[in-house]
């Protein structure tokens, strides 16, 4: 199987199944009464929401992972090795991939634990930040473990129009805070309908054309899924959306994407290709460091960021389209400094 074939199956697979399975889990998880609980501190016409079918997410992780593994397994059988193809020692390349899914797996099980005490439980906050915090560590810690051990040579990280540049034991705090603010940041991005599988199609999107700049086509073919099936999910949760992804799809979506910024050796990239991602997280930051500072003013109407446009009066529909294409168009960019900043082959 040629690289385009494999890449096109695994994002046109990918969205079919997630679409497909729309049919299936959204009764089911409205039988078992997986209802989302809306908070008091949120917007109050949020609260129409109320009981609309949660834990979406196990939608595209399915339909994510059985691209993968199809495209992977029938490249294979074909004769071919998709993963391997590329600029990196192929061990690597297969640990960057597999380390990362099982990284975004992990995370998405903490999602998973949180809803369903959410749901279930009837206990609004789910986990508490300290027991949430401690599994979302120990994640990053193995997974930064895996790349380690997995590595040929000391650790680095591409910077554009440098090179790559070893990192050290700056390997393990860097990973940390970056792989807990990313997945934290796609958290609060998942607030409105369609909004978080929207921009994550347009971020894996760039990231998959990243990839390719260095023939890193396992990872793009990885990229490519992970978009498609962001894409079929959407079909059922754009507004007014019929599911959501719960925490248990928005960390596995933050799981994957900074996976696949690891996997190409520049997570700096995150800072274009997750734009919004970062906006949401640092806006949310900097309303409680104002709210405190100045005993209760508020640099936003609400935070995240797209509540304040919420109450600003923007509707759903046009957050997620604006949101949407300021990702794109920010992961446009990301592609040029990785092209002209040197990464290309």
């Amino acid at each position: 199987m040629n690289t385009a074939a494999a890449i096109i199956t695994a994002s046109v697979s990918a969205f079919a199944v997630t679409a497909l399975l729309g049919f299936v889990m959204i009764p089911w998880l409205r039988k078992l009464k997986f209802g989302q609980t809306i908070l008091d501190i949120g917007p109050k016409w949020h609260m129409t929401k109320q009981g609309t079918p949660t834990m979406g997410g196990l939608m595209f992780i399915i339909g994510t992972l059985l691209a993968i593994l199809l495209t992977v397994i029938t490249d294979k059988l074909m004769g071919g090795d998709i993963v391997a193809s590329g600029s990196l020692v192929p061990q690597e390349m297969y640990t960057k991939l597999w380390s990362g899914v099982l990284m975004a797996i992990g995370f998405g099980f903490i999602g998973f634990v949180d809803d369903y005490i959410k749901a279930v439980k009837h206990r609004n906050l789910g986990l508490t930040i300290k027991q949430k915090t401690a599994m979302q560590l120990a994640v990053c810690v193995s997974y930064l473990l895996s790349l380690y051990m997995g590595m040929q040579g000391e650790p680095y990280m591409f910077i554009p129009f440098v090179g790559a540049v070893e990192i050290g034991f700056f390997h393990w705090i860097f990973g940390i805070v970056v792989i807990y603010a990313c997945v934290n940041a796609v958290n609060f991005t998942d607030g409105i309908d369609g909004l978080c599988g929207s921009v994550t199609v347009t971020a894996a999107a760039a990231l998959g054309v990243v990839a390719a700049l260095r023939g890193l086509f396992g990872f793009s073919m990885a990229a490519a899924a992970l978009a498609g099936a962001c894409a079929g999910f959407v079909l059922w949760n754009k507004n007014p959306a019929k599911v959501f992804m719960g925490d248990t799809g928005s960390m596995f979506l933050g799981g994957m994407v900074v996976a696949l910024a690891y996997a190409i050796g520049c997570p700096l990239i995150l800072l274009l290709v997750g734009f919004i991602y970062v906006a949401e997280g640092l806006s949310d930051v900097l309303q409680i460091v104002y709210y405190r500072a100045t005993g209760g003013k508020r640099i936003f109407k609400m935070a995240p960021i797209h509540h304040h446009f919420e109450m600003s009066g923007w509707s759903e529909k046009k957050i997620t389209l604006v949101f949407t294409a300021v990702n794109a168009l920010a992961g446009a960019a990301a592609v040029a400094v990785m092209y002209y900043g040197g990464y290309k082959i």
